[in-house]
Order: C-alpha cells, then structure tokens, then sequence
C-alpha cells in the first residue's frame, strides 16, 4: 500500500471516530467499584472499554468482573420489549397490553384469594430508590403482606445476629481503611480475594504490617494465601471452634473485664456456659486439634487490635444466626469494637445487599430499619405515604417459605424483580416446580432467565449503565451510580414500571415520580429517626463524596465508625449470647456420604445471568465443577475432568470433576453460577435457620456416583 493511501485511510479513520465516555458504577459485588464506560465508534464499528475511576472504597481498582460488566449490559440477548406468553410461546405486546394484562390478573387473583394472593420478590442488586419504591409498591399499592427478597439468601444470618447483638445492622463496623490497624484478623467463610478482590489491598497493607491472619475455610482458597493459620475445618462446626476459643480466653484470663463490665449484658450466663465446655470436645466435632484451637484463641485475643469478618460460608447455614453471634461473643469478650482497627464485619454479596434491607424489601422491615410490627414505626411511615396506619398489612414470611406459600397454594400471583429464584434458591426442582402452579408469574429482568421462562408476562428493564440511583456498600457508604446510557427499544426503570404499575392498579397518586432523585427525597424523610438514618444524604453531596449512614442531618458528615461509646440497644449495651455446641442435624451417611459446599469463583456472579453473557468471563469458567481430594476421588472411583453425578434425596446435578488436595477429603465444593443439570442448588437442602430463615445452602449430605457408570448402566 502506498504511503499516500495509508494518509488517506489515517485520515478518513479519524474522521469518523467519535467519542462518548460518561461515568458509572460496577454492577456487581458490594464494594461498588467506579469506573467510566468508554464507547467508540471507529470506521463503522462500535467499541466499547472500561476505565477505573478513583473513588474512597477501591481507590480506582477494578476487577475482571468490572473491567467486562458492559458486555453484558450491550448483550443482543438483552430484552428490549414486553413479552406475554400465549399457548406456551413469548411474543411481543406494547406496554399498555402488558400493563392491562397486570391489571386484570392481580385484581381477579386478590377479588378472588384477597390481597396476600399476590407475593413480591425483590433483589439486592435494585438501587436503594427501586427497592424502597418496591416495598411501598408491596405494601400500599397491592397491600400485599407478602414481599422479601434474595437477600434473606445472603446476609440474613448476620443481619439478624447484628441486630440482636448490637441494636443495629451494618455491614461494617469500622471502614475498609482501618484493616491495616488490625494486628490480628479472622476471615471466617469469606473468600475475598474471588468474591471481592478490588479490597484485597487493604489485607495485603495488614499482612505488610505484620497483621497475624486466621482464616477459617473446609478449602484452601485464594483467600488463604494471607493465612498465617488456616483452619480447614469440618463443614458447619463454626459454633464449636469459636466456643473453643472462648474456652481459652476465659481459662487463660484474656477477658477484657472493664469492656465486658461496662458495656454487655449476659457475661455471667454466657462465662457459666463457657465454664462447661471440653476442649477436646470441640477439637473432635471441628476435627482441629486442640492446640490448633489455643494457638487461634491466644493470637487474636493478645492482639493489641483485631477485626473479624465472616460470610457466606459461615452464614448460610442453619445455624448461621448462632455461628455469627458466637464470632461477634469473641469480640465483645475482649473488648475489640468500636475502636480503630477492631470491629466487625459481614462480607455482602450482592452490590446492594445492604441498602436492599434497610428500605423495605424484608418481610418485616420498613424504610429506616423500621420494624413492620411496631406501632410507632407503623404510624410514621404512614404518615409519609400518606395512607391509614390500619391499611399497612403486617410482616410476612422468608423468601423460600413465600415459595412454599405458592407450593400450598396460598400465593396465587407474584411478581418478581430483579432476582432468578430457579436458580438461587435451594431444593431448585421444588421451586420450579411451585412457580409452574402460579395463576400468574410476572418477571422483570434484563434477559430471559430460567424464572422469566415460566413467567406468564416479561417487562424488560434497564441496566447499570442506563439506571440513575444510589447503592449502599458493604462500609454502609452510600454512593451515587450515574448513569447516561440510552435504553435500547422500550425499556423502561425498574421505578418507572412500578409507578406505572401501581398507577393502573388505582394507586397512582402514591407513586408520582419523575426521577430516581425524587424518590431517593421521599426514602430519606422516611428513613428519618430511624437507626438506618439517610435524611441528611442528598444527591448533591453524593455527586461529591461517599456519605456512611447514619446521617441524621445535612451537615453530619456521617458515621464511619460504630458503638465507639454505646451501642444501639435502648440501654447501649451490646448483649452476649450462650450458643450450644449443637451439631448440626443432617449428617453424612451410608447412603449420602460427602458433604457438598457451594460458593462463587472470580469471573462469575449470583445465578450467573448476567455473567454467562459476558463472553470475556464466560470463557474464562465455562461451566461447572467439583473440586474434590484426590484421595476421595480414588474412593468412590472418580477420574479427573470426568463426569460426575452429584445426588441428594432432593434431586442431582451433574458436573465435572476437578482435583484439588486444598480441599478436606469429606468434603466437595461446587460453585453455583450455573443452571440446568448444572444447578447445585437442585440438591442444596432447605432447611432453615430458625432464627433468621436463612437456607442451609453450605452444608448437604450427598452421593457421587460416575456418569460413566450411569451410562453402563
């Protein structure tokens, strides 16, 4: 090619590339990461990229899940129109059918069955503006006691553990900055590095520090290359060993007995308690020896400071209400909270697992982390909807017991938003199976997940890059998510569908917003007084800093650290609590085996809907596996990379082996971003935590059996 030909295609070229960049929020894990999402059009062709954007959480870090979110978001699976389904098949209507075809549906179910026939299932990926909207939608608009969402899967255990321990619920207690100040750092359950990997910094800072890390996990994860001491222990003993530990805090006088004086109630039930516990008792249930237990015990209570962090691994259980109270026990006993470099916190999940919460979407929760059943709490937030306290419907029930509601018959209708329960939920065949008696199953999603293909009526919704709202992180820093992208086709807001919503359901005066920021007015002043306090956060402030709840007024600058002189009790006493060693109740047996846990791997996210339409992070875990101890394997004659079949009196999934000697040997662990045959949570186990009605998720008793063989036979 000549030189005068290379000028010319240079020059055409750069005549016509265009530019757009405008700024947004990962839509993913609950760090919430910034970033600005850069779209070029070059010669014809569009491309698209990420740039990390500095912030006051990952100070300008991304991770794989972040730098490829747009993917999905640009994704030519994304739905772009309503769709009803007649005899069997999707096809396309207008908004006024789809909203006619609500109307008519909702109102025969509730004539008919009343108004708790129709169930609402929310998400903690929702803007905190779209689930409070979607409480009041439940509560004023369908008067329906019946709402909860996907978070009960995730932080319930702890959310409920914090509350009855401190008075309060926040994710943590101390900002992310003052990890490095910790001499001493449990993570128990938590896998950090995978599930929330642009914070792994502040952790690295600690280790640099000489920060001593116990990490708490039946594998080896990637997470336990900070540990100093890995505790590899037995699936659902959290309870035992933390009890252990106790054993030897109190045996060996490490009790901070002015903090315990001062600031707990129940030390001399749970000292008594304490007083009866044999540690070689706990050595054998954990199957740590107890060395191991003295040695853990004498680190963290000897250090000078110390912070502990616990998540899913040790919060879904069925016990998880009672495991979380015991860790928050070791740090009252030594008087680590409320100080720089000692607290606590519960890892969430999802990017808005927090502010999901605090607004409305749980059973028994109002705006403000307001109880649904108090008188007081009632009659304000009445007065700011501007209904008859006698109208607001009393609390509801979980998540999974909506579904068994539907099973039973009860809940004839539901309407889901922002949330793939087929593939979440535990005991998957039951669910589905429950969904398919519904008279009616509305879904509002992106795509068409594995519950909008049962669904009667899909309404297609924007995404992370076209939804303007604010998310709460895990710190309990609000932030603001800008976003400029234009909708494809007729999509429309989560809040938009559900102010139009209400609106043909007679209920339109409630819901007369024109903005995620008219809203986020309205959530504040209902918010107000209430121990999740967002009235003095607006969006001018947060276009310009990240602001921590509580924030009672304009000028508070918000509250970074908790219970540094009281906590939230009316007595400002934190409460210790007597947890029994109570194994849990289903074990292993000749027929089942091995114990099954679940988690997540880096490149993929919750059910996987949006991630498995990523291609740069589809490709990197394309499906999934087993990761099981070569000594295991050889007993139940299990190659690697072959086939197998994973088996509970709830059903089977069917995956691949892989090899791992980082796992314990009665142990196997499967990540559950996938569906179909591939669904985990078909044989997951629904038991619940009586407490916090968090699913067993980590912990279930199954056979493995080699599809080759199955093909034999």
């Amino acid at each position: 090619m000549t030189k005068e030909l290379l000028r010319y295609f240079r020059h055409k070229q750069k005549d016509h590339a265009s530019e757009t960049l405008f700024d947004t929020q990962c839509p993913f894990c609950s760090v919430q990461c910034a970033m600005q999402f850069v779209e070029e059009r070059v010669v014809g062709r569009n491309c698209y990229k990420v740039i990390p954007k500095d912030n006051s959480t990952s100070n300008g870090r991304l991770c794989i899940k972040g730098l490829h979110a747009h993917q999905h978001a640009l994704h030519t699976e994304r739905l772009q129109f309503p769709l009803l389904k007649r005899n069997g098949r999707f096809v396309r209507v207008s908004w006024e059918e789809a909203l006619s075809f609500i109307q008519i549906n909702f109102k025969n179910i509730q004539k008919e069955f009343g108004n708790d026939a129709i169930g609402v299932y929310g998400g903690g990926s929702l803007t905190n503006e779209e689930a409070y909207l979607l409480g009041k939608f439940a509560r004023v608009a369908l008067k329906t006691k019946y709402i909860d969402y996907n978070g009960r899967y995730c932080m319930s255990a702890a959310a409920a553990a914090m509350n009855a321990t401190f008075g309060l619920d926040r994710g943590l207690t101390n900002k992310l900055s003052e990890i490095p100040h910790a001499r001493c750092i449990i993570l128990a359950g938590t896998n950090v590095a995978e599930c929330q990997p642009t914070i792994m910094p502040y952790f690295h800072q600690a280790k640099k520090n000489g920060t001593f890390f116990i990490v708490i996990d039946p594998r080896e994860t990637a997470t336990c290359g900070l540990a100093d001491l890995h505790i590899k222990i037995k699936p659902g003993t959290d309870v035992a060993f933390v009890n252990g530990m106790l054993k030897v805090i109190f045996a060996e006088g490490y009790v901070d007995e002015q903090f315990v004086k001062e600031r707990t109630e129940g030390y001399d039930e749970l000292k008594k308690h304490i007083e009866q516990i044999q540690l070689d008792e706990m050595a054998e249930m954990t199957g740590i020896a107890p060395e191991v237990i003295q040695f853990a015990a004498r680190q963290y209570a000897t250090a000078p400071t110390g912070m502990i962090f616990t998540a899913r691994g040790v919060e879904q259980q069925t016990n998880g209400y009672m495991t979380v109270r015991n860790f928050l026990n070791l740090a009252l006993v030594t008087g680590k909270i409320g100080k720089i470099g000692c607290g606590y916190g519960a890892i969430t999940g999802q990017g808005n697992g927090q502010g999901g919460r605090e607004h409305g979407q749980k059973a028994d929760q109002l705006p403000g982390y307001r109880s649904i059943e108090n008188p007081e709490h009632r009659k304000y937030i009445a007065s700011v909807w501007g209904v008859p306290e006698e109208e607001l419907p009393r609390k509801g029930v979980s998540a999974y017991e909506m579904i068994q509601k539907i099973d039973e018959g009860e809940i004839k209708g539901l309407f889901v938003m922002g949330s793939n329960p087929v593939v979440s939920s535990p005991n998957a065949r039951f669910v589905k199976r429950a969904l398919k008696k519904l008279q009616c199953l509305v879904v509002v999603d992106l795509f068409l997940s594995e519950t909008a293909e049962l669904a009667d009526l899909v309404l297609p919704t924007s995404s992370y890059l076209e939804d303007e709202g604010t998310m709460t992180n895990l710190e309990g820093r609000v932030t603001w998510r800008p976003a400029s992208r234009k909708r494809p086709g007729e999509v429309k807001h989560d809040w938009e569908i559900l102010c139009e919503i209400a609106r043909v359901l007679g209920k339109g005066d409630y819901f007369r917003f024109s903005s995620a920021e008219e809203i986020f007015h309205e959530l504040r002043v209902a918010s107000r007084g209430g121990l999740a306090d967002y009235y003095g956060i607006t969006y001018e402030r947060l276009r310009n800093e990240r602001v921590y709840w509580p924030c009672p007024s304009p000028d508070h600058p918000g509250t970074a650290r908790l219970f540094e002189q009281s906590f939230a009790h009316p007595d400002g006493k934190a409460r210790l609590a007597v947890v029994d060693n109570e194994y849990q109740k289903k074990q292993t047996t000749e027929q089942y085996p091995i114990y099954v846990t679940t988690g997540r791997v880096l490149s993929h996210y919750l059910s996987g809907t949006q991630t498995r339409r990523s291609p740069a992070l589809a490709s990197r875990q394309i499906e999934a596996f087993m990761e099981i101890h070569p000594n295991t394997a050889k007993k139940y004659k299990i190659e690697n990379n072959a086939l197998v079949k994973l088996e509970t009196k709830r059903g089977y999934a069917i995956v691949r082996s892989k090899y791992s000697y980082k796992i314990r040997e009665d142990t196997v662990f499967v990540p559950f971003h996938w569906s179909g045959f591939q669904n985990i949570n078909q044989i997951t186990d629904d038991e619940l935590d009586p407490y916090c009605k968090m699913p067993g998720f980590k912990r279930c008793a199954a056979r493995i059996i080699p599809v080759v063989d199955l093909e034999r036979n």
